[in-house]
């Protein structure tokens, strides 16, 4: 049936709908994330030590990584939610925004470093989507803030004969992973809590009927 198929349908269909974007919850970084951290200073000979683990600064060094938790790209978050940085040890980023990371890393520096500037952000930001779509796969975001809708569009879109009223978005989330069913039909789904989406999560639409 055709009125199965659009999205928001309880949305008016004539003239301006405003409101606020109140549901928006920035990205906290989880074990396993990993995080590229460049670090500059008045001092850049001082500061190149802590660039060791972005890739640029790593060509070349046949010794391989300096710590566990140094790779090729960054710095990967152990299982106790922390970093391993040079000449600074042990820093738990783990349910720290990026912000926040950066500006923790940023103050034990300055025992090191005169007047240093951190930049950090997450490089393996991904979202799996499978299912009734056009291009299922595994997705890179290349910022911090995607939603469900982007990620679907990404995937070229539902197609017709999925189900609408029930997308399921599978996260893991401290320890624990959550089940929870969208329905494209109805605009609550923007001001959902589940709206925007996080590292790893998985969308799976359902085929209709129709689709066998």
């Amino acid at each position: 049936r055709y009125k199965s198929v659009p999205y928001f349908q309880d949305l008016r269909d004539s003239g301006m709908v405003e409101e606020n974007i109140d549901n928006y919850t920035a990205l906290k970084i989880q074990k396993d994330d990993v995080l590229a951290i460049t670090v500059s200073s008045l001092n850049a000979e001082a500061s190149a030590i802590f660039n060791m683990g972005n890739t640029s600064s790593n060509q070349g060094n046949s010794s391989g990584n300096l710590n566990p938790t140094m790779t090729a790209n960054g710095f990967m978050v152990d299982q106790n939610g922390t970093i391993q940085l040079p000449l600074v040890g042990s820093i738990k980023v783990d349910g720290l925004t990026t912000i926040a990371a950066k500006e923790l890393i940023q103050s034990k520096l300055t025992t090191f470093l005169k007047e240093p500037v951190v930049s950090l952000r997450l490089i393996n930001f991904k979202v799996s989507i499978l299912g009734d779509v056009a291009k299922p796969g595994v997705y890179p975001v290349q910022n911090e803030r995607v939603s469900v809708t982007e990620a679907l569009s990404m995937a070229g879109d539902l197609t017709i004969t999925a189900v609408r009223n029930n997308v399921l978005l599978v996260r893991e989330n401290d320890g624990k992973r959550q089940y929870i069913r969208l329905d494209l039909h109805k605009k609550d789904l923007f001001n959902s809590p589940y709206y925007y989406l996080q590292n790893n999560d998985v969308i799976y639409v359902q085929p209709s009927n129709a689709k066998y």
